[in-house]
């Protein structure tokens, strides 16, 4: 999962199929119904604050806001929560365990293997955590890979909105102390006590449903709405378990930002390395308008042609990335030192798949970039070493 700070490894990198809740009776799969389809997210990973609905009910009754701009609205939300909890601690105020300690530290316990297996690099780094943050972010982990799964597994084929609708009920009612199984109560656990908003993980499943129903995007607006359902709210999930460091002088405001910037980042990265893969699905992950302006057609992508037509396109995409990865970075030595690290690990990796591509010539139709063993074991010091850096004393970050 990347993640904005999750990193969810697809089948397909680990060679597995299965996964230790499919075969369970209270399994995700019971809540699936027919037909379907999606895009596989890597995570790290707008908003009506009463009724629960998505950002795009906010985009339909004021079209002349931009996805940006209602993204924020969520970000500013998450902020005050996290505020209220400062508050809340600072006058004594804590929340309850919501069930037996030997079942609740098993349910954790699975978590954390489930993370282990498909998410290895930031499972080592999640070790530095604190024993309760490091449950806290397994527990979300699992939750979004369950998510992902959802339309990207193998009962992909068989979702239709009614069974996201069905899996968004279990997630009010897991929010409400109502969990479904062992994986549900772990979560539940979790945002019983940390300031963790219900309202990320509803736009998820939101980015869920457009993979059903939307395999085009007019231009990066779109585009930016659709990247932060499907892991910039990974970042707004996780930032209230990862914790801010007490002695940084950033506003949480800039660091959700950050984190945000972190999860579009990934998932603009996720859609550059795999453009052969979806097109092959009928599925273009990209801006027309802007592929239209640089003289490119669907038919050069379904045909992978990589002219120098391409290569230009692919220069402006990955930069664009690239920016967002360098507003990330002003955000991480903000959080708390022990969270640092997976942190730093998930972003400097994300960044050499950029590097991949241009090493491939461009060539993301038949060649897949990735980042060798070799280069990801080297990555992790370099990772901690950034982790050790502390927050700083006047911060500018865009807000």
């Amino acid at each position: 999962m990347s993640a904005v700070f999750l990193r969810v490894v697809s089948p397909r990198e680990t060679g597995r199929s299965s996964y230790p809740w499919s075969s369970s009776s209270s399994s995700v799969m019971n809540f699936i119904g027919r037909d379907g389809g999606g895009k596989r997210r890597n995570w790290v990973r707008c908003l009506n604050y009463s009724s629960g609905f998505s950002v795009l009910s906010s985009a339909v009754a004021n079209p002349y806001r931009s996805s940006e701009e209602m993204v924020y609205d969520v970000v500013l939300k998450q902020a005050a929560l996290v505020k209220e909890q400062r508050r809340l601690l600072d006058s004594g105020t804590s929340s309850e365990a919501m069930t037996n300690p030997t079942l609740l530290n098993e349910a954790y316990d699975r978590c954390g293997e489930v993370c282990a297996e498909y998410a290895k690099t930031f499972y080592l780094g999640t070790l530095l955590m604190t024993p309760q943050r490091q449950r806290a972010v397994w527990a979300i982990y699992v939750w979004c890979r369950r998510t992902d799964e959802l339309v990207d597994g193998p009962n992909a084929s068989h979702i239709t909105p009614m069974a996201l609708d069905r899996w968004e009920k279990r997630l009010n009612d897991l929010f409400e102390g109502r969990p479904y199984d062992m994986y549900d109560a772990a979560l539940a656990d979790t945002v019983s006590k940390f300031p963790v908003d219900v309202q990320p993980f509803k736009d998820m499943i939101e980015g869920m449903r457009l993979d059903l129903r939307k395999s085009r995007y007019k231009n990066f607006d779109e585009l930016y709405l659709y990247c932060y359902y499907v892991a910039g709210t990974v970042g707004l999930m996780s930032v209230p378990v990862m914790g801010i460091a007490p002695d940084s002088k950033a506003s949480t405001e800039c660091v959700y930002n950050a984190a945000l910037a972190l999860g579009i980042a990934n998932q603009l990265t996720n859609i550059l390395r795999d453009v052969g893969e979806d097109a092959r699905r009928g599925r273009i992950y990209l801006p027309q308008d802007e592929l239209a302006c640089s003289g490119l057609s669907e038919d050069d992508i379904f045909k992978g042609r990589v002219t120098e037509k391409w290569r230009n396109f692919m220069k402006g995409q990955i930069k664009r990335a690239r920016m967002f990865f360098d507003e990330a970075e002003k955000g991480v030595a903000e959080l708390n030192a022990a969270s640092r690290w997976p942190v730093w690990a998930s972003l400097l990796l994300y960044r050499q798949i950029l590097d991949a591509i241009e090493a491939n010539d461009y060539n993301n139709f038949t060649k897949r970039a990735y980042v060798g063993k070799v280069k990801k074991l080297a990555s992790l010091p370099m990772a901690y070493a950034r982790a050790l850096v502390r927050p700083s004393k006047s911060l500018e970050l865009r807000t």
